[in-house]
């Protein structure tokens, strides 16, 4: 078995689409980032990368190539999904969690769940997705989330 861990934060932006997790969420501000700027993606990104020690988002999508410029963060889970099959491993369970101030998670929470759970190729119920405010901590412009996954060997 294996285990990894992603971390991605991002600030707010007026005039830019909102996506978290895969999902379009109105919002009067979204995620400024080289690409869609999707936090929670990132994150996973990383956590899956990170379990099979094959490097960070970075390293796959450098932020400063034009080829990544407002690209749907789902293409960064995909090929790190096909670093983890290639090291011969299965997700087991994705535990996520976002902090935001706003919007609320709460509604698009089964649908985040749902995509990201597709992009796992995993059931929903393999994927915990939870949402925490930065009450007090002069963090309400930006978004941040921690990924953890659990991967295993089909023997």
């Amino acid at each position: 078995m294996r285990i990894g861990h992603g971390f991605d934060s991002h600030e707010f932006k007026p005039g830019v689409p909102l996506r978290i997790g895969g999902v379009a969420i109105a919002h009067d501000k979204g995620l400024a980032g080289h690409s869609d700027g999707d936090v929670l993606l990132h994150a996973l990104t990383d956590a899956l990368l990170g379990a099979v020690a094959a490097g960070d988002i970075g390293a796959y999508f450098p932020p400063g190539d034009p080829k990544w410029k407002n690209a749907d963060s789902a293409i960064f889970v995909e090929e790190a999904m096909r670093a983890v099959e290639r090291a011969g491993y299965h997700v087991g369970n994705a535990d996520i969690t976002l902090i935001v101030a706003a919007p609320k998670i709460g509604p698009h929470r089964e649908q985040i769940q749902a995509r990201v759970a597709e992009l796992l190729k995993v059931k929903t119920g393999q994927v915990s997705i939870k949402a925490k405010t930065p009450e007090g901590l002069n963090l309400d412009n930006t978004a941040q989330a921690h990924a953890l996954v659990l991967l295993y060997k089909q023997l």
